[in-house]
């Protein structure tokens, strides 16, 4: 405390300097003035007009104090001159125009009023004045910062500094440059620049040389011997991001990426903190998917929405975008108490008026279930719960029947049978001709819905049973949804699905396991060369999800059109080096062979669903594949029963349900 005392009562470095050039602004603005009357007399004071200089000696002390005046209130004493820039060089101006017209209206007054006749002053006193008077202002203000960069540009040869090529020779690349290349603020400097426009060649930015196009970029490393990259190109395309980035990974270099644009309101804002480490889902080369938000909120909105699962990769991203977009209430239901207490202490803190109610249980208990719908009355549900490590379940098949489902009938029955109008089931494409037990619990998720909505539409909702494992007797299997739906209430629930591939950074994602095991030094394991997967964001995932509660109409499969599919072993090898390390050399790569369930590739629709398109061309509809779904019922009952009893022969019941389904041991290589 005495220390911050003793601070207050200091007279800082700064102010030094500003009385400084108060002292000196005095003087110059006089000299500034009178240089013009001892220029016209050839440099002869005693020559000068006594009808002159009586008014210039009777007004320059005035004059000195005002200029002083305005100097400050232009902030002329408070810039810090070692970073001057245009801004400084604006006050200079508006201080030297409002220091004119003082100048030009005090010695009007000054020749008049010692006597009743006058000798104006000549054109030239206030034209050749204001001249010398903005050059010393001007001089004195900038030396500084020229001062600073010849020192720097005699020392840089001799410095260490890292050299680094810039890629883009546009605005946003000569803010890098001027930033990077400001001496006593950085330990590197940008060497050469690298741009596709042919007009920009052989030409140069602030004495930093052009090189060329991308194609320059291998040869311009070795030859500058830079250390780094950075990419300033944020009007390129995603594919023009790839295609360059896939070229500068060939190299050793460490890759920097600028960040999107849209905060950027005016050059000067962009700087080297803008800047990020590449990430590989910058090397995807897609575009990300666009969807009409405002679509979207103007559905959820004031609407009690309900997300099952909601603590996991996708569940927690769903209850972040619409926990901004104002929903009457929140619910968050997820069996894993840790992710739903993080998701509720992130959604508390960033939106304390958000009416949000978090709830531990699971989608397979149907009176925990029940007891929430009828408490809540949820109208749209988004149910993202679900078992999806492949090779897990396929050591655990029952469980995947028990969760995937058995869970996802439960969790639709409630929704129907209490009013709820919208629920989106969100899938995979595993569930598309799958070989691996999750991938077909998952699609015999997905034909719990077309059931559900197909009872709907046909009126026929007393079919479904209300399948539970807590009963007295084989009687409470007959419960019927129609004498459980809400009194009054006539079923319309809309019942859709979304398929999407791999998303990078959710849990059980390969990237995250590589990158775990790059960071202890390797080996990375992947287990085929030719292993290929679809891959989107998390954000894009729920833009999807949410933009088929829009589009819903009951029954659709919703499908992302992903773009090319990308081989595994490439995304390992593109992890390593974008951690500044060599594949094969710094960091080995192990094939471990294809684990239990596991395919070659992915795909995104059976070849007899088709295509439909939706207003969002990146988004297509699936037509559902028929099957008996009263037959589909009563099997599904029966698999229940299998699940809950451990039945060895669970894989062979669910093939016989989903016939698109091929075990282990069928794979096709």
């Amino acid at each position: 405390m005495n220390r911050l005392a003793n601070n207050k009562g200091n007279i800082q470095h700064w102010q030094v300097i500003a009385i400084l050039l108060a002292v000196y602004d005095a003087i110059a603005v006089s000299v500034a003035f009178f240089l013009p009357l001892w220029l016209s007399a050839e440099g002869d004071i005693t020559a000068i007009e006594d009808d002159y200089m009586h008014p210039f000696l009777q007004f320059v002390p005035i004059y000195a104090i005002l200029c002083l005046v305005i100097f400050e209130r232009c902030g002329l004493y408070k810039g810090v001159w070692r970073f001057a820039s245009f801004m400084e060089l604006e006050r200079i101006v508006v201080a030297t125009a409002i220091s004119f017209v003082v100048q030009v209206i005090g010695i009007e007054i000054s020749l008049f009023c010692p006597r009743m006749y006058y000798v104006r002053m000549p054109f030239s006193y206030y034209v050749v004045g204001i001249m010398f008077q903005f050059m010393f202002i001007l001089v004195v203000r900038f030396s500084y910062r020229f001062i600073l960069l010849f020192k720097g540009s005699r020392t840089q040869h001799t410095s260490e500094l890292a050299p680094i090529l810039l890629v883009g020779a546009g605005s946003a690349g000569r803010a890098i440059i001027r930033e990077v290349n400001r001496i006593g603020q950085n330990r590197e400097r940008i060497v050469c620049i690298i741009d596709d426009n042919p007009n920009n060649w052989k030409r140069s930015i602030d004495g930093v040389p052009i090189v060329g196009g991308r194609d320059e970029i291998l040869a311009s490393v070795k030859k500058y011997k830079c250390e780094k990259i950075y990419i300033a190109i944020p009007s390129a395309t995603q594919t023009e991001k790839r295609d360059i980035l896939n070229i500068c990974k060939e190299t050793d270099c460490e890759l920097k990426l600028l960040r999107d644009v849209y905060r950027m309101v005016a050059e000067e804002n962009i700087s080297v903190a803008d800047l990020k480490n590449v990430s590989i889902e910058d090397l995807l080369g897609r575009e990300p998917i666009k969807v009409d938000m405002t679509e979207i909120y103007t559905f959820i909105s004031a609407k009690t929405i309900m997300v099952t699962g909601g603590g996991g990769s996708i569940g927690s991203e769903l209850c972040r975008q619409i926990a901004k977009h104002g929903p009457e209430k929140l619910i968050i239901y997820d069996v894993y108490e840790n992710n739903a207490y993080d998701i509720q202490q992130e959604l508390k803190r960033l939106h304390p008026d958000l009416d949000l109610i978090v709830l531990i249980g699971s989608v397979r208990d149907s009176r925990r279930l029940d007891e929430i719908f009828s408490k809540y009355h949820p109208q749209i549900v988004y149910h993202a719960a679900a078992h999806k490590h492949v090779p897990l379940m396929e050591y655990s098949p029952a469980e995947a029947i028990k969760n995937n489902a058995i869970g996802t009938y439960k969790t639709a029955y409630a929704a129907l049978t209490h009013g709820c109008d919208r629920f989106v089931l969100i899938s995979t494409d595993k569930a598309v001709n799958p070989t691996n037990i999750m991938g077909a619990s998952k699609r015999l998720c997905e034909m719990v819905i077309q059931t559900f909505d197909a009872k709907v539409k046909q009126g026929r909702t007393e079919d479904l049973p209300k399948l539970f494992t807590h009963f007295d007797s084989e009687s409470d299997y007959e419960s019927k949804a129609t004498s459980d739906t809400m009194e009054g209430t006539k079923p319309h629930t809309e019942f859709v699905a979304v398929r999407f591939g791999n998303v990078l950074g959710s849990n059980g994602s390969v990237v995250p396991l590589f990158k775990e095991q790059i960071a202890q030094g390797g080996p990375v394991t992947v287990t085929h060369p030719d292993i290929i997967r679809y891959f989107m964001t998390i954000p894009e995932a729920v833009s999807l999800v949410m933009q088929a509660g829009t589009y819903a109409k009951g029954g659709e499969i919703f499908v992302l059109d992903m773009g090319s599919p990308v081989k595994i072993d490439t995304l390992a090898r593109n992890l390593i080096r974008l951690s500044g390390l060599k594949p094969d050399e710094d960091i080995q790569i192990v094939y471990t062979g294809l684990r239990p369930g596991e395919k070659m590739y992915e795909e995104k629709l059976m070849a007899e669903e088709g295509m439909q398109t939706t207003p969002n061309h990146l988004i297509h509809i699936g037509k559902p594949l028929e099957f008996d779904t009263d037959t589909f019922i009563r099997d599904l009952k029966d698999l229940m029963d299998a699940a809950y009893n451990d039945d060895d022969h669970i894989k062979e019941k669910v093939a016989a349900i989903v016939g698109t389904y091929h075990p282990e041991g069928e794979v096709q290589a």
